[in-house]
């Protein structure tokens, strides 16, 4: 690739050079990213994210971003914002359609459109305490995507291999990943 060639958007010439920089300095593809949630009322709560840090600093200069989080009335909530289990879905969404994009960018290939549908389903029964039978997250998701390039489909499922492949929201959800969750005392 050239170096400042923009394809999909993407610098994929610093990419390239950062990816360069990575494997020099492995300590750099280090990253802690950070949420904070408040909860407001009911089933209503606040996230927000803001700092982060990456590529061997703090950032620090992105504006705070909120996210408004609730549940639908049957559950309680004021339908105020998606619920955390849709944040899921749209989390997944962006994750797999950004690594696709930047994939595609990378091997110059050029995207008109990429769009995509999220279903999940759930047995409120886990989540309820109604049946301990019953698992409490997602039992199944399932993932649709539509990708305009002037590319074959055999070139547009290898896209959607390497987004599904290098997505660490879909490798974070679909392999076992270690949370630990405790008491922050004050």
């Amino acid at each position: 690739m050239v170096k400042n060639t923009v394809i999909n958007g993407i610098d994929v010439g610093g990419l390239l050079e950062f990816i360069e920089k990575i494997k020099q300095q492995p300590d750099l593809a280090q990253c802690t990213l950070r949420a904070k949630n408040t909860w407001v009322d009911g089933t209503y709560n606040q996230a927000i994210v803001k700092d982060f840090y990456a590529a061997g600093k703090e950032y620090t200069d992105r504006e705070a971003l909120t996210f408004d989080i609730d549940e639908p009335s049957f559950l309680g909530g004021k339908n105020k914002g998606a619920g955390p289990v849709e944040y899921l879905l749209i989390a997944l969404s962006g994750c797999i359609t950004t690594t696709m994009v930047t994939y595609a960018a990378v091997k110059g290939i050029e995207v008109k459109s990429v769009s995509s549908r999220y279903e999940g389903n759930l047995d409120l029964r886990g989540f309820l305490n109604i049946s301990n039978d019953v698992p409490i997250g997602y039992q199944a998701i399932r993932v649709f995507f539509t990708v305009n390039a002037d590319i074959s489909d055999d070139e547009k499922e290898e896209i959607l291999r390497m987004g599904q492949k290098y997505s660490p929201v879909y490798n974070t959800i679909v392999n076992k990943t270690t949370v630990v969750v405790e008491l922050d005392k004050e």
